[in-house]
């Protein structure tokens, strides 16, 4: 895994390699193996490398044999031992064992059709000099980022927005709906960034640059093909299935380890991994001082269930606080939650034991209907289909606990929830979530205004694809949940961004497309059966885990939110992003409103649910403004002299490590 970022000119007055190397020099904590270059009249390429397969080799950018077809990529093509294979039936010629190669060839092959053949997790950019044409791609879910700006007909892109940036051709500016839409779902939704003409290009979605223009299109979408009735053989369906995803993720050149959370989904896949490793699986996990927060006693269980070496971590309480700065930086995004900088500490401990491969969890709740909002969407919904029971209030009240219902001042437990929305409202699952954060109550009168009434709420419905109205209500609240909270934050935010701040690449079993689907397929009711979540997984997983580890608990990473930015350890940073003139100097918040609840954290009252995300959110916003609006971004150039490939039509090919040499134009 890797990092790569580009330039394409609507005219050839040439990519420097100045240029090319501040955009590699910003994310070069995605690649801290290795780097190298194409500099052309019309397309620049950088690459940043994090070795993992064909550690000696396997340099980019890459070319085909006449050096017409030139590659950087971020990439885990899974199946590249077989499309080689394949490709190699058809005449083509490998120089090395890296999965970066078979995206040349296949191109040169399939063309676009490339990307039906890849079953991985990867974000590339082709540039073909014969016609002249960028080819951007990202996968299927959305794992690896791609972002793009377009600017006088020139287009930018980059791993993250910051090598967009680094260019120094792109100026940063807030896009005030893209931050509306981070405060209210917990992630701006692709395309969508929080930043103005930055775009992030959609999972499953592939772009042509030509002639100035840039044109994208979806290659792959989520569909719910529910069935009315369960395979005779769905375990035996689902072990293949799983046993492939999980082996195909194992392949590399290193060990590869994991992320245990104490849960179902990351014990599943450390046993398997465990099982089919031909290395010892080193396990890891973290965890913070607090008794309420601490899973620790559930993390040791699974690691001595599976028999993994365990390397744990505790955090002290200020530990968020302190190093939050460098989480946002990494995000790129502001926040409404802390737990991303559980997973930077957890990444950062993979790094020091010497670990770069992790396969975790993620995509599991997701997939099997396992997260909690299911269950609360169904109880809902079973309520409300009774308005004339004087038991519904009282069943709602028994099966969630006042902590998970949110009530505002003066109302019932459980009511807000209850009756945040219609039955027959397409968003009736996930509007307890999005209303949750009360936003509007915090917006300077002035911000609230520029935003001219637009309501992303109101957009989201709008943008429902016509399909989405012929699920069933579960997969409804399933697609949501993949759209507007897997891709753009648990993969994102709260996954890749933080892995590979230090150079680790995480692998998700559960995001392989053939499961994805094989699950889309079933039965709801073979997913959420009653209020017992991931039911099908949990029946195959009893072939596999033992008693303790098929409990019903579902931890997570966990941390206190607004509380750790209120301690008497806290860094002064907090206070100088809090204070009235810095809020008025941003103009987004309101000083009296944001000072309210300012006061009533530093009193030690514990904020409801909605007024912890929103004060996260402020502090986050302001202080993502200051990082990446107000702050000049000066890096430094990577050295020419140092990088591993230096090919192009402009400069001289100084690489012997260069799989081709490209012939001038």
């Amino acid at each position: 895994m890797c990092g790569i970022a580009g330039i394409a000119r609507h005219e050839p007055t040439g990519v420097s390699l100045h240029s090319l190397g501040r955009m590699a020099a910003a994310i070069r904590h995605r690649g801290p193996d290795g780097y190298g270059f194409y500099s052309g009249r019309k397309v620049g390429l950088a690459h940043v490398r994090l070795s993992v397969v064909d550690v000696g080799g396997g340099g980019q950018p890459l070319t085909n044999e006449d050096g017409q077809i030139v590659l950087t990529s971020t990439c885990d093509v899974f199946n590249h031992p077989e499309l080689r294979h394949e490709l190699e039936e058809r005449g083509h010629v490998f120089r090395s064992r890296c999965h970066a190669e078979v995206l040349v060839h296949g191109y040169e092959e399939w063309g676009t059709g490339l990307l039906q053949k890849l079953d991985g997790q990867f974000a590339f950019a082709i540039y073909d000099r014969n016609r002249e044409t960028v080819f951007l791609a990202r996968d299927r879910f959305g794992v690896r980022p791609l972002f793009y700006a377009q600017r006088n007909g020139d287009l930018y892109f980059g791993s993250e927005i910051k090598a967009i940036l680094a260019s120094g051709e792109v100026e940063p500016a807030l896009d005030p709906r893209g931050l509306d839409e981070v405060l209210r779902f917990g992630a701006a939704r692709p395309p969508r960034t929080t930043f103005s003409g930055i775009a992030a290009l959609e999972p499953g979605t592939y772009g042509i640059w030509k002639d100035g223009a840039f044109w994208l299109r979806h290659y792959y979408e989520l569909d719910y093909p529910e069935a009315s009735e369960e395979p005779l053989d769905v375990i035996e369906q689902l072990d293949e299935i799983i046993l492939r995803s999980v082996g195909m993720r194992l392949r590399a050149d290193v060990p590869v380890g994991a992320y245990l959370s104490g849960g179902l989904d990351s014990s599943i896949t450390a046993s398997l991994a465990r099982s089919a490793s031909p290395h010892p699986l080193q396990s890891f996990s973290i965890t913070y001082a607090v008794p309420e927060f601490d899973e620790s006693l559930y993390q040791e269980e699974v690691a001595r269930a599976v028999g993994s070496v365990h390397t744990a971590s505790v955090i002290r309480m200020d530990t968020i606080a302190r190093s939050f700065p460098a989480v946002l930086w990494h995000t790129e995004t502001p926040l409404l939650r802390t737990a991303p900088a559980l997973m930077f500490h957890l990444a950062k401990l993979t790094m020091e034991s010497g670990v770069k491969v992790v396969v975790g969890g993620e995509g599991a709740d997701e997939v099997f209907l396992g997260n909690d909002l299911f269950k609360d969407a169904s109880v809902r919904r079973f309520c409300l289909r009774r308005p004339q029971s004087l038991g519904r209030q009282r069943l709602f009240d028994r099966i969630y606990p006042a902590a998970l219902q949110e009530p505002r001042p003066g109302e019932s437990v459980g009511r807000s929830l209850l009756e945040a929305a219609e039955p027959t409202d397409p968003l009736f699952s996930h509007l307890p979530r999005f209303l949750s954060s009360r936003i509007d109550d915090f917006y300077a009168w002035e911000f609230k205004a520029g935003l001219g009434g637009i309501d992303v709420i109101s957009e989201l419905r709008a943008s429902l694809p016509t399909r989405f109205f012929g699920w069933s209500p579960l997969n409804q609240a399933a697609y949501l949940e993949m759209t507007t909270r897997l891709s753009p934050y648990l993969l994102s935010s709260y996954g890749d961004r933080m892995t590979m701040a230090h150079g680790v690449e995480g692998r998700y079993p559960f995001l392989d497309h053939r499961l994805f689907e094989f699950a889309a397929a079933l039965p709801t009711g073979s997913r959420l059966r009653g209020l017992r979540e991931k039911e099908v997984l949990r029946r195959w997983a009893s072939r596999i885990l033992s008693g303790q580890l098929k409990s019903e608990r579902k931890p997570s990473y966990r941390a206190p939110d607004a509380q750790s930015f209120f301690l008497p350890t806290s860094p002064s940073w907090i206070g100088d992003h809090l204070t009235s003139e810095a809020l008025r100097r941003v103009g987004i918040f309101s000083p009296a409103a944001v000072g309210g609840l300012i006061r009533r954290c530093q009193a030690g009252l514990s904020p409801a649910f909605g007024e912890n995300q929103a004060m996260v959110g402020v502090l986050s916003t302001q202080l993502w403004y200051y990082q990446f609006i107000e702050s000049a971004l000066l890096i430094p150039p990577l050295p020419t002299s140092e990088a591993s490939v230096l090919l192009g039509d402009t400069v001289p090919v100084q690489s012997a490590n260069a799989l081709y040499d490209p012939k001038p134009c």
